[in-house]
């Protein structure tokens, strides 16, 4: 790949790529401005649709969150740091070298020995220790301080994210954001926008559980001489699929014992915490309350007629969810996917289905390298403001096209 001297001027195919099916949409001659505004123009155009969904991943977090392989360094610290805890070292180091140095799979080994033990009437204090240890030392990577510099930049993405979001057309159904992610950002940002979310708890002093309220419309009055009402507009329907850092067990009478909780930094993980543990087996877990319910959501919403689902940093590695998106596939056939990122080895990437647009690639941009399917670059720069008068925008982009077209002929024919 040569250097980028020139963005603009650039040849789209050697930078980007935009899949739909198995056919790229950026032909030979474009240019970087060109495939970029083919991909502007085609978000902007699903942004009309009238079922919006987003399933953002881990990626989306990625800037205040650490990743396994810093989680999986954060548990060695731990151990090698702790008093009296050498025979767990012990265990977890055997256990680490024939797991790749990946700490789902570390997890998952511990799980399914904790499972066997448990069969066969065998109890191991060791086993247990080591789980709970890791499980912690997972809570308090997530559990971080939402006011500290490293949630900043994090923060700053999901406030412009549903800042545009929570424009959108009042004539059309609410957005829906499903997220694997168990951290707090989304909710940080949502109340510092004042922009009203729905994520499946209500109550007062006790907030519980109850899948229902995904079903319920908000409305505000408009004519106070009149029983007229409109949907409103500032609203963002969230759904955690694996759970939160906030949501504990409870037995405070509800159907599905399941409450939301504040939780402060550095206090621990409190008791009865529900959130799924990345491991392989959380297919397994996610089968009961209220995991299933939010799945069914899932699966319920992506079976609604003229959807588009956007997919940004999720990698396509929990089974529930992915067989969610290809049942969707295989019984709507108004429903359209959108992938941010390169996962060439997932089936997903394999089927010509023209339904499914893939959005990858790297650009220079302010002398530094930039990826166009990272969680910064599409809020910032791609998803458009769900307010912006359309007609507008076609003109100018129309008017940007030509400039970029004629300015690429000139420098063709020197």
């Amino acid at each position: 790949m040569t250097v980028l001297e020139s963005p603009k001027n650039s040849l789209a195919k050697d930078y980007i790529s935009f899949y739909q099916g198995l056919d790229n949409l950026i032909v030979d001659d474009d240019s970087l401005a060109i495939g970029l505004s083919k991909i502007k123009n085609k978000i902007a155009d699903f942004s009309n649709i009238k079922n919006i969904h987003f399933l953002l991943g881990a990626g989306a977090s990625a800037d205040s969150i650490p990743d396994m392989k810093k989680m999986l360094d954060a548990v060695d610290v731990k151990l090698r740091g702790g008093e009296g805890l050498e025979c767990l070292d012990a265990s977890f180091a055997k256990i680490r070298a024939s797991s790749a140095e990946n700490l789902e799979s570390i997890l998952g080994t511990l799980y399914s020995y904790r499972s066997y033990l448990e069969g066969t009437g065998t109890v191991s204090n060791e086993n247990s220790n080591l789980i709970d240890l890791i499980e912690k030392v997972i809570f308090d990577q997530i559990n971080i301080d939402l006011d500290s510099s490293q949630a900043e930049k994090s923060l700053k993405l999901y406030k412009r994210l549903y800042q545009k979001l929570s424009l959108r057309n009042k004539d059309l159904a609410r957005v829906n954001v499903f997220t694997t992610n168990n951290d707090l950002l989304s909710e940080k940002a949502l109340d510092y926008l004042n922009i009203n979310y729905n994520n499946g708890f209500g109550g007062g002093l006790n907030r519980v559980f109850n899948p229902a309220r995904f079903s319920y419309t908000f409305s505000k009055k408009v004519d106070t001489s009149l029983e007229k009402y409109e949907p409103l507009e500032n609203m963002v329907y969230l759904y955690k699929l694996h759970g939160s850092i906030s949501w504990v067990e409870c037995s405070d009478n509800s159907f599905f014992n399941i409450k939301e909780v504040q939780v402060i930094p550095k206090d621990g993980r409190p008791d009865g915490n529900v959130l799924i543990y990345p491991t392989p087996l959380k297919q397994n877990k996610s089968l009961g309350s209220p995991y299933a319910d939010l799945i069914r959501e899932f699966q319920r919403k992506l079976l609604l007629p003229h959807g588009v689902l956007f997919v940004i940093g999720y990698s396509f590695s929990d089974e529930h969810i992915n067989n969610a998106i290809y049942q969707a596939l295989a019984t709507n056939s108004s429903i359209s996917i959108v992938i941010f990122g390169n996962y060439s080895d997932k089936a997903i990437f394999k089927v010509e289905d023209r339904r499914i647009y893939k959005i990858f690639g790297e650009i220079e941009k302010d002398t530094s390298k930039e990826n166009i399917h990272y969680f910064n670059y599409i809020v910032n720069e791609i998803i458009p403001d769900l307010d912006d008068n359309r007609d507008t925008d076609l003109l100018k982009e129309f008017v940007n096209n030509i400039k970029e077209l004629n300015n690429f002929k000139r420098i063709d024919t020197k």
